[in-house]
């Protein structure tokens, strides 16, 4: 008798070439945002010739490709996200972008593997008993393309989506290694400027002027204070300012400095507290120094939150497939935060992390100009996806 798992991962490494040279295509023109017109048509083309309902976003590049079994039952959403981020590669690659962007997120691995996951179920829609949607959604990277197609009807369009599912590259992780957790997996993120309005003046009479740098400095430590002495240790915040900005010159007292930075927090209740902590700390310090403060905190991406019953599943699909020693549940969230919370807090569903830290070298993370991935990992992503719709939507599934 056949193991329809061992089979699964006998055509997703057949596949792994047609999907490593996806990956390379896109890695090396990557786009920005919510308009992704190459990437788009990349997509489409790695799509053609299977017998697919395609639809594309109206406000955005979106692709949405449906696979409907031969028999009824629910509809998974299957994500994976396109754009890149505005930054040089510093990788040598071959392969490397020549732009001012960079696939340095893993969303070109995420498209190449859902593209070719594809392949597999197109070929097995006589075990789905319900419909598979693969989701190619832009403008992850601050855009909040989930949201917006959200808005458009994604999850609400007949067949409406009542369970979704994500991976996520790692590169730090050991190459097909696959990493989950029930319940809170990445943060929300928040981004916050504050700008202190003093006096300017010569920087050989500072008490002649009312000076905002030394109360900038001060408010920055004192906002550290706030997180290690305010926050549950248990509930955890992290504020970072990454920027502060003043001054034209060394003799000048400036009139004005400005803060920028981003707070990640995994509750509801830790967010609140620190965004009226933020405001009290810094309109304190500078009132005391009586300067005025101007305090903007915009909020991001909310809590990303697996289903406890979705991830156990995504978990016992990907023990299966691979073996239990390669799955690994997280000791606790990671600080990045991501989009598909926005699914998430819709209908139930899970985001996994796939491990490709490199075979040689030490691995850069994400986000850094130097990333790089083991592309034989990418065969593990191909069949998890394949096989979490599978067993979801098959006919004796007990949900």
């Amino acid at each position: 008798m056949i193991d329809p798992l061992a089979e699964l991962r006998r055509e997703a490494d057949a596949l792994l070439p047609d999907c490593i040279a996806l990956r390379r295509a896109l890695h090396a023109a990557p786009e920005l945002g919510l308009d992704l017109p190459e990437t788009q048509r990349a997509v489409l083309d790695a799509l053609a010739g299977l017998d697919l309902e395609i639809a594309t976003g109206g406000a955005t590049s979106a692709i949405v490709a449906t696979i409907r079994g031969t028999k009824p039952g629910p509809t998974l959403l299957l994500r994976a996200d396109m754009d890149a981020l505005p930054m040089r590669e510093a990788t040598g690659l071959p392969f490397a972008s020549t732009r001012d962007a960079m696939h340095a997120c893993g969303h070109d691995a995420h498209v190449a593997m859902l593209a070719s996951a594809m392949r597999l179920l197109a070929a097995r829609r006589d075990r789905l008993a319900g419909t598979v949607k693969a989701f190619f959604q832009p403008g992850e990277e601050g855009f909040g393309g989930a949201k917006i197609l959200i808005d458009e009807g994604l999850l609400a369009h007949a067949p409406a989506v009542d369970a979704a599912f994500a991976i996520h590259m790692d590169s730090s992780s050991p190459s097909g290694s696959v990493l989950w957790r029930p319940g809170p997996i990445l943060a929300a993120a928040d981004a916050l400027a504050v700008e202190l309005r003093g006096r300017g003046g010569h920087a050989s009479m500072p008490h002649r002027a009312l000076d905002p740098i030394p109360v900038a400095c001060e408010i920055v430590l004192a906002l550290q204070t706030l997180v290690t002495r305010r926050v549950d240790a248990f509930d955890p915040a992290v504020l970072t300012i990454a920027r502060l900005r003043a001054g034209s010159t060394g003799n000048v007292i400036p009139s004005s400095a400005q803060m920028m930075g981003t707070l990640r927090t995994f509750s509801e209740r830790t967010r609140e507290d620190m965004h009226a902590g933020i405001r009290r700390v810094a309109a304190g310090i500078a009132a005391a120094h009586g300067l005025e403060a101007d305090v903007q905190i915009v909020p991001g991406y909310p809590v990303t939150v697996n289903d406890a019953g979705f991830a156990g599943f995504a978990q016992e699909t990907a023990a299966a497939l691979l073996g239990r020693a390669r799955v690994h549940e997280m000791p606790a969230p990671i600080m990045g935060a991501e989009d598909f919370s926005y699914i998430l807090q819709q209908v139930p569903g899970a985001l996994v992390f796939l491990g490709a830290r490199p075979p040689q070298g030490d691995p850069h993370p994400l986000h850094s100009d130097r990333m790089t991935l083991d592309e034989a990992a990418f065969a593990t992503g191909i069949a998890l996806h394949a096989a979490v719709a599978l067993r979801w939507l098959a006919p004796e599934a007990a949900r």
